[in-house]
Order: structure tokens, then C-alpha cells, then sequence
């Protein structure tokens, strides 16, 4: 199979958030038919939904040899492996791993919409994903990720010093 450039985004808001999200980062590079090409620098970033801590949040290119469902199944299965529990839409989590991009794949099926379909609203998302990847077109928007970038509030986004 062809290996795919895929981008996923990743945050934690409970526990030790940072050592969570570089020891996902480990994991994913660990996980057969998975590679960890870059990742983002940690980012501070205020919760959208319910009152909860603030999240920690990076984002990360993969290349991956799987189809879109199959890396799916592989991100929830990392997130139960860092006791990921699902209680209430946006609250607060050990690990959350969302996949933003398939390459340029627009798709949406009962259990995936690709290109995530509220990663352009989110500056959570998109001030790594600038980092890493600032050229690559959104194929819904055909706007790339650094001109998203600049028409989303970044006031709760804070890099997180090295």
C-alpha cells in the first residue's frame, strides 16, 4: 500500500498534559504502519465547551499506510490506552487525537468526515498545524492552512516556552 501524508491534531487537558501528549507522540511512531514525520511545538490553549483546565495542544504529520477508517481505529485505540473517557461533548480529557487531514481526501462516512470539519474554525488547530505544514491546501476551502490562520482569533493560543 502507498504510504499517505496524513495531519492530526493533539491535546490533553488532564494529568500531566505534556508528558501525555510526547509520550502519544512515541506511541503513534511505534504503531505499525504509522510514522511521525514532524510534530508542532506545545501550545497553551483556553477549552472550548464546558468550564475545564486549560489544554496543552500540538499537532503532528504522519505518514501512514492505512486507509482513513483504519488510522481512525488505531487514533481511538491510543486514546483508550491513555484512559481516554468519553462523558460530555468537548470536555475535558486524558488524550484526545483527532485526524484533520487525509491527504487531500474529502470523505464523510457515519464515523469519519474528512477534512475534520470544524478544524478551520479552531485556532487550536490551526496555529500548529501553520507550524508544520503552512502550505498545505485544505481541499474543501482550497485555501492553504496559513491563510486559515489568519482570520482566526489566536487570543487563547500560547506556545508553550521550550
Amino acid at each position: 500500500m502507498k504510504l499517505t501524508k496524513c495531519a492530526i491534531a493533539l491535546g490533553s487537558n488532564l494529568g500531566d498534559s505534556l508528558a501525555t501528549l510526547k509520550s502519544a507522540i512515541l506511541t503513534l511512531n511505534n504503531t505499525p504502519e504509522i510514522a511521525v514525520k514532524s510534530h508542532s511545538s506545545w501550545y497553551q490553549t483556553a477549552p472550548v465547551g464546558p468550564p475545564q483546565p486549560d489544554y496543552i495542544n500540538a499537532c503532528a504529520i504522519l505518514e501512514v499506510a492505512l486507509e482513513p477508517e483504519q488510522l481512525l481505529a488505531n487514533l481511538l485505540e491510543i486514546e483508550r490506552k491513555f484512559n481516554r473517557i468519553r462523558r460530555e461533548k468537548w470536555g475535558p480529557r486524558t488524550l484526545d487525537l483527532d485526524l484533520l487531514l487525509y491527504d487531500n481526501l474529502i470523505l464523510e462516512t457515519p464515523t469519519l468526515t474528512l477534512p475534520h470539519p470544524r478544524m478551520t474554525e479552531r485556532a487550536f488547530v490551526l496555529v500548529p498545524l501553520a507550524e508544520i505544514a503552512p502550505d498545505w491546501v485544505h481541499p474543501v476551502t482550497k485555501s492553504a492552512i496559513v491563510q486559515l490562520l489568519q482570520t482566526a482569533d489566536c487570543s487563547g493560543v500560547q506556545k508553550l516556552p521550550l
